[in-house]
């Protein structure tokens, strides 16, 4: 299986989110970790930055939301060739376009389609 041995960060600001995601990615080989928010997920980053393949990244979140935070993770050469997947309940037209443009690899909307979020890992370098 691809999934093997790739880690996937996780961050959102919604506990279930994170649990449900973690469960389904863990069940199909890929290894989680997870942020509840920025601050925590730049000190993930910044301590093993060449430990974490694919972020997954929610667009909406208190303190910092996913459009401030992604030029941050773009422009660090720690971490900017890590692929990030936009994921947002905000499901409204020119939404996608709008991820994509602020930086993120890929995008999809929520409740996730984990048929639809699977592709989108697999095809991540």
């Amino acid at each position: 299986m691809q999934a093997v041995n790739k880690k996937i960060l996780i961050i959102d600001d919604d506990a279930r989110n994170i649990f449900a995601l973690s469960a389904v990615l863990r069940s199909r080989g890929y290894g989680c970790i997870s942020a509840s928010g920025m601050k925590e997920a730049f000190i993930i980053l910044m301590r093993d930055p060449g430990s974490v393949d694919i972020i997954l990244l929610d667009m909406m979140m208190p303190d910092m939301d996913g459009y401030e935070a992604l030029p941050l993770l773009k422009e660090n050469d720690l971490y900017a060739h890590i692929p990030i997947i936009a994921v947002t309940a905000q499901a409204m037209l020119g939404d996608r376009e709008k991820c994509l443009s602020a930086g993120a690899d890929g995008y999809i909307s929520k409740p996730v389609n984990i048929d639809e979020l699977m592709p989108l890992l697999e095809q991540t370098k």
